[in-house]
């Protein structure tokens, strides 16, 4: 896969991610736990299904990688989704949207290489994010779940890089899901009831369904796929896209346009990521995890 490539692929990845705010909508009365375990199983068989067609194997995890996969898919699925529902109570969507605008610039301090060049990128991504979400009221408890829920996130990339290179974009994508699916199915079973699904409506049911094959099924492929290729810290830039997508396509749908703020903060969000993908003269080799994952993104 070409850098180029790459990119187009985590940026559509992200477009997706962009689009599902207004779908989310939709879901605020809908039973949580219940709702995203089934996006989650549906996607599940969605991924492995279409890795069976098109020939791509699914590997039974070993060793470590259990606990690599489930730290995914606890933190970055499960928590997360907890996260967000229990910080809604405390703080505004903006408050938790700037916990994940944050990742780039957490996941550059960590990154090796060209760490001074993608971090550079991703204080101009995230300070772009910012000005496009807005800010918002919180109390200390809304806080702390904006924290943990940027913590979720961010474990979400990091958490894939080490298996990446046997299991490839299909393979983590398949197992996190199943993995989810089981942890949120639990939880939903033990705080909504196991009659809770019976209380999805029609519209409930088409948000479910754009979140299964968009934001999952899709998103995950094409994530995970530039996340191989790029790395942790360079992949993290394209978050930066969800908000600007998110702004877009609601003024598509009949929004009021942007103002002067917004559009400044698309003009950062697209200078970071022209400064953060540049390569220094005296770049370090990628590493080893991330190398096995450039070298096979695509077996599955």
């Amino acid at each position: 896969m070409r850098t180029g490539t790459a990119l187009a692929t985590g940026g559509l990845g992200m477009c997706f991610v962009g689009g599902s705010v207004a779908v989310s909508g939709l879901l605020r009365d809908a039973p949580v736990l219940t709702t995203q375990a089934l996006r989650y199983a549906a996607a599940f068989a969605i991924l492995l299904v279409a890795a069976r067609v098109t020939g791509r194997p699914v590997r039974r995890p070993r060793g470590r990688e259990w606990l690599w996969l489930t730290g995914v898919a606890g933190s970055g699925l499960v928590l997360f989704n907890v996260a967000l529902v229990q910080g809604s109570a405390h703080a505004e969507p903006a408050v938790l949207g700037v916990a994940v605008a944050s990742v780039p610039v957490l996941l550059a301090l960590g990154g090796t290489g060209d760490r001074r060049i993608v971090l550079g990128g991703a204080v101009l991504v995230t300070a772009g994010a910012v000005l496009v979400e807005g800010g918002g009221r919180t109390d200390p408890q809304g806080l702390l779940w904006a924290l943990l829920v940027l913590a979720c996130e961010a474990g979400f990339t990091l958490l894939a890089v080490p298996v990446l290179g046997r299991h490839g974009p299909w393979g983590v994508s398949v197992h996190t899901c199943w993995m989810a699916t089981v942890g949120l199915a639990v939880g939903g079973l033990l705080t909504e009831g196991p009659t809770a699904v019976t209380a999805l409506r029609p519209g409930h049911l088409l948000a479910v369904a754009y979140l299964t094959v968009g934001v999952t099924a899709v998103a995950f492929v094409l994530w995970y796929s530039a996340v191989g290729h790029l790395g942790a810290g360079r992949a993290s830039l394209l978050t930066g896209v969800a908000p600007v997508a998110a702004t877009l396509v609601g003024a598509a749908l009949g929004a009021p346009v942007p103002g002067p703020r917004v559009w400044l903060g698309l003009a950062l969000v697209g200078a970071g990521l022209a400064v953060g993908m540049r390569r220094s003269r005296r770049a370090a080799p990628a590493p080893a995890p991330v190398a096995a994952a450039i070298a096979r993104p695509a077996e599955g």
